[in-house]
């Protein structure tokens, strides 16, 4: 029945559909009742938690939009926003639908049916504060920054985040280390007390990510080059700058390269000398020197140079004599990368030994294959032929050809670019592989002791399922820290698919949240189902009353370089949906925590989970004033 029809419905029709709802009402309790059976042992707040989840399950777990047409054309409630209150809102319709019949359902007063609506949602409001605490000001989403490792001693821009509207400083464990994070939440208290603005403290997990090992190393070679026009011409040299080795090594933004040298040599530089040697390619190239400062002095260059150490820099006067020369120094070593194409053999090795680029010959045809490691055993013990994996947030893919208990031999399948640059230390995607890996590592148990003692939550990265919650709530009551915060980070497809179960297994916790880790999990559903999925994980967790946080890539370009895109804001509006925002580090990030307080502020007229609400508008005042 289409809901646009004008439809007259007689008193048998509605009858019908009190039979019908009447039905799917005792269908729910009937298969709530069976499971509660297998419940978990919940503290007794969290018991309608999770009635109303498994309420919202049977619901879910048939086709029932022939009766929300139905339901909508007599200008009921359709069902679509249950989650919050399941047998509330279906208590309602039928309150409703007795009342078109000319009756009443048991004898049950309005005040009976309706007065339950406000429990669920009420609920996850508590919960959220018992979480996140108090929300801001005229804003209920609550705002999460990864700090950088400049946190640790930059009060000021801690104290700038507070003021922005940060309300919780997220600690990634897999980066720094503890004497760094104590560091930081020193800092965070301070700016607290200045501020008289509270935050909480989210400490989280490396948990397993699967990673590959660093690249082998290659001699240090830096390309100067000038900035040229599309058709080629010099539209500026390039600029070096110049200093001693016995001062501050200082980084000039204005520089293409920096270069600290011998600093008797650097003495006898004067303004208008030239430097001549031969690059790294062989290739004869002059620097003009055209200032010169006791900190350091600037060069110009009109053409590439490579240079490396070992390369030797004459100084020449501007009459052409030479004055001295040294060697160049001090330059590290860089990571070699791994190029790959679709159709190429990429080897991935159990060996901790650093990875090898692959050898092309000189018409770019493939001689010998890449290697990377992932010295991870149970990889290469679970993992299957023909199963997919991806690189780097998906940015390489392909299958798995041959595997053993030393290597897989990988046929990449496809690449985002022509050819991709497959660098060390990144992160690697099974989303098929039924993989068996322990929720902690040794490292997260001795990083959870830390946290015990410092933050208000702690984060489970990769969270699979039950088990993984369980393993970290009997840790917890070891330390006796069972009432922290627990962040469950959705991250993988087998995640995804546990979700109801790991909610059950939650709500153990004082207070429990669930973070859609949109990276890791768009690569391991699907960059077309990742919609979909983070759709299905909001409506799961409204329905268990847990709150929410919208992660990954929130106004990214703005925090990475001080520019939004269009998809950027309009994604950042969306996350008003969930209870939390997570932004994560850049060099405009205070900036990105304003525009992202402001969008939330926004959006709250406008929307409350995922139910528009009817605020008056602009646009239709307007419209009725002009006519």
């Amino acid at each position: 029945m289409s809901p646009s029809a004008h439809i007259q419905l007689s008193n048998d029709a509605i009858d019908e559909l009190i039979k019908r709802v009447e039905s799917l009402r005792l269908k729910i309790i009937q298969q709530a009742e069976l499971a509660e059976k297998s419940l978990p042992a919940l503290p007794a707040e969290r018991l309608a938690c999770a009635q109303n989840l498994l309420h919202y399950l049977a619901l879910r777990s048939e086709d029932i939009r022939p009766l929300q047409d139905q339901l909508t054309c007599l200008g009921l409630s359709s069902l679509g926003r249950a989650e919050p209150h399941v047998l509330a809102t279906i208590n309602a319709v039928l309150h409703n639908l007795y009342l078109l019949s000319g009756g009443r359902r048991g004898g049950e007063t309005a005040d009976d049916v309706f007065s339950a609506f406000d429990t669920g949602a009420d609920c996850l409001i508590d919960n959220t504060a018992r979480l996140f605490g108090a929300p801001a000001e005229q804003r209920r989403g609550h705002i999460i920054v990864t700090m950088p490792v400049e946190a640790a001693d930059d009060y000021l821009m801690v104290h700038q985040l507070l003021v922005s509207g940060m309300n919780c400083m997220r600690i990634n464990c897999a980066h720094d280390y503890p004497e760094i994070w104590s560091r930081m939440i020193k800092t965070l208290r301070s700016a607290e007390r200045a501020t008289g603005r509270a935050c909480k403290i989210l400490m989280d997990l490396g948990g397993p990510k699967l990673r590959l090992g660093p690249m082998e190393t290659t001699p240090a070679v830096l390309k100067i080059r000038p900035v040229r026009a599309a058709n080629g011409r010099i539209r500026r040299a390039a600029r070096i700058w110049l200093t001693p080795t016995r001062e501050f090594f200082s980084e000039m933004p204005a520089a293409d390269a920096t270069l600290a040298l011998d600093p008797e040599w650097f003495s006898k530089l004067k303004t208008g000398d030239r430097i001549r040697f031969k690059d790294f390619r062989g290739s004869s190239r002059v620097w003009r020197i055209r200032d010169v400062t006791a900190d350091g002095c600037w060069a110009e260059s009109k053409k590439t140079s490579y240079v490396a150490n070992g390369t030797v820099l004459q100084a020449h006067s501007v009459n052409g004599d030479a004055v001295a020369e040294t060697e160049i120094a001090g330059l590290a070593p860089q990571d070699s990368v791994c190029l790959v194409r679709p159709g190429d053999v990429l080897f991935v090795s159990a060996t901790v030994e650093p990875g090898k680029r692959a050898i092309l010959d000189s018409d770019g045809e493939l001689l010998n294959p890449g290697r990377v490691s992932l010295a991870i055993p149970e990889v290469y013990r679970d993992v299957r032929l023909g199963e997919p994996i991806f690189f780097d947030d998906g940015r390489i893919g392909g299958i798995v050809e041959k595997c053993s208990a030393e290597q897989l031999q990988v046929r990449i399948t496809h690449t985002r670019k022509p050819v991709e640059r497959l660098e060390g230390n990144r992160g690697v995607n099974l989303p098929d592989t039924d993989l068996n890996l322990a929720a902690l590592s040794t490292k997260d148990l001795q990083d959870i002791e830390f946290a015990a003692r410092h933050a208000d939550m702690i984060g489970l990265s990769f969270t699979n399922c039950s088990d993984d919650v369980r393993a970290l709530y009997q840790h917890l009551q070891k330390l006796g820290r069972e009432n922290i915060g627990a962040i469950l980070k959705i991250e993988t497809k087998r995640g995804f698919s546990n979700l109801p179960d790991i909610l059950l297994e939650a709500l153990k916790f004082k207070a429990c949240g669930v973070m859609i880790a949109r990276g890791d999990l768009a690569v391991e559903c699907g960059f077309v189902r990742m919609s979909e999925a983070q759709e299905e994980i909001m409506w799961i967790c409204e329905a268990a009353h847990v709150p929410v946080i919208w992660a990954t890539q929130v106004l990214e370009g703005l925090t990475k370089r001080g520019h939004a895109s269009r998809a950027e804001i309009t994604d950042a509006a969306m996350a008003q949906q969930a209870e939390a925002v997570m932004l994560n580090k850049g060099r405009h990030i205070i900036e990105a925590v304003e525009v992202l307080d402001d969008i939330l502020h926004r959006m709250q007229g406008h929307h409350r989970k995922k139910r528009s609400m009817l605020r008056k508008l602009h646009l239709a005042t307007q419209f009725d004033q002009e006519n």
